[in-house]
C-alpha cells in the first residue's frame, strides 16, 4: 500500500480531504480537543516513522479528526458508545467523499478501537498508531521514546492547557447520559468516580445472572 498524501514531519496532509476534515474539528469541537486531536495525529504519524511502518497519513489524520467527535452532542446517540458514535461520523464523512469501502473501514475500526486496551496493535497501521498516538497523548505512554524536541514542538503549537483535568471533564461529559454504554470499556472508570451511584456490570455477575440453571 501506497499512501495517498505524504506528511510533513510537523503538519497536517496537504489535501481537500484533510483540510475538510480539520473543518469539521474546528466547527464542532472545543479547543482542547482540537488540540488533542491534532497532536494525536502528529505523535502517531511519527511512531509510524520511527517504526518504518506504511500506513496511510491521510486516512490516519481523518482518524484522528473524528476519533473524539462522538463526545460532542451533535454527533452523539442515545445508545452507542462515543467511540462508534465517532467512527459512524467519520464513515458518513469519507462516503460522501467517494473514499474506498475499505479505506473507510479502516478508518471506522481505528475510531471504534481507539479505547481498547491490546487489541490495535495487532491490527493494520492506522489502527495502531491512532490508539498509541491517544496513549501517549492522554497517558504518556512512549513518552520517553518520543523525541524531546518535536514533542515540546508539538505541544508548543498545539498547547496542552489545563489538559489533565480539562479532558477528564469533557471526556465524562461526552458520555454521562448514558453510562451504560462503557461496560467493557476504559471509560466506565471514568463514570464510576464521577457517578459514585453507578456501578459498571461485571462478567462475574451476568453470568451469575443468566436465566441458564446452571
Amino acid at each position: 500500500m501506497t499512501p495517498r498524501t505524504p506528511a510533513p514531519a510537523l503538519g497536517i496532509p496537504d489535501s481537500l480531504l484533510a483540510k475538510e476534515a480539520t473543518d469539521v474539528l474546528r466547527e464542532h469541537s472545543t479547543d482542547l480537543l482540537f488540540n488533542h486531536s491534532i497532536r494525536v495525529y502528529l505523535f502517531a504519524a511519527e511512531q509510524g516513522r520511527q517504526k518504518k511502518l506504511r500506513f496511510d497519513s491521510e486516512l490516519l489524520y481523518v482518524a484522528a479528526a473524528f476519533h473524539d467527535l462522538g463526545l460532542i452532542k451533535k454527533f452523539s446517540s442515545a445508545d452507542e458508545r462515543f467511540e462508534i458514535d465517532g467512527a459512524n461520523a467519520a464513515r458518513q464523512f469519507l462516503t460522501a467523499h467517494n473514499i474506498a469501502e475499505d479505506d473507510v473501514q479502516r478508518v471506522w475500526e481505528a475510531i471504534a478501537l481507539h479505547t481498547t486496551p491490546g487489541i490495535p496493535k495487532y491490527t493494520g497501521p492506522e489502527v495502531a498508531l491512532l490508539n498509541s498516538g491517544v496513549l501517549l497523548d492522554v497517558i504518556g505512554v512512549g513518552f520517553d521514546q518520543f523525541p524531546a524536541e518535536l514533542r515540546e514542538e508539538i505541544v508548543a503549537k498545539y498547547p496542552r492547557t489545563n489538559f489533565k483535568e480539562g479532558f477528564v471533564q469533557e471526556y465524562f461529559a461526552g458520555f454521562a447520559h448514558k453510562p451504560a454504554t462503557t461496560y467493557g470499556t476504559v471509560n466506565a472508570g471514568v463514570c464510576e468516580h464521577f457517578m459514585p451511584e453507578f456501578k459498571s456490570p461485571n462478567a462475574r455477575d451476568l453470568i451469575a445472572g443468566s436465566p441458564w440453571a446452571h
